[in-house]
């Protein structure tokens, strides 16, 4: 009877050990996108069916607007910010964000209003990290459209600061 207690033990101090293991191997992982995705970046290009009317995180701005944009991603505090520079039909904003890597795949991003604490803003934006080199990285939105989802790709290209 002991033998078996002692087995059960054993077997639930493993499983748990080895569940500490996995996760901060996967806390690891994720640390380091953030420090691949550190620096300044610019939207080089915006990949969409041209058929739908497409305006990103609810700036009531078209795609077209958010290429040139200048992404700055600072991940040591997981801050940063997104500026469109405006002209033409284009607003001009400075936008502060709070944002995550999450299992290495998912950039998470939610927008900061003004005198507002990231912990109250509940609602934000998932993209898939779909490619990422030393100088570029790729993300991927699906946006519901009726009954369609419309595939939105954001093309980076690092600007400075690595």
């Amino acid at each position: 009877m002991k033998n078996l207690l002692l087995v059960g033990i054993l077997g639930v101090v493993m499983s748990v050990s080895c569940s500490t293991v996995k996760t901060a191997k996967t806390a690891q992982t994720d640390r380091v996108e953030f420090l691949k995705l550190k620096g300044d970046w610019e939207v080089t290009s915006i990949d969409y069916d041209k058929n739908f009317k497409v305006k990103p995180f609810d700036e009531g701005a078209d795609a077209k607007c958010f290429v040139g944009s200048h992404w700055r991603l600072i991940p040591n505090n997981y801050s940063g910010s997104y500026t469109l520079s405006g002209g033409g039909a284009c607003p001009s904003v400075i936008q502060p964000i709070k944002f995550e890597v999450v299992n290495g795949t998912e950039f998470k991003f939610k927008k900061l209003m003004e005198g507002s604490k990231a912990k109250a803003v509940t609602v934000g934006y998932s993209l898939n990290l779909i490619s990422q080199t030393t100088d570029s990285f790729s993300l991927e939105q699906n946006v519901p459209s009726g009954s369609d989802n419309v595939r939105i790709v954001y093309n980076f290209a690092r600007t400075g600061m690595k």
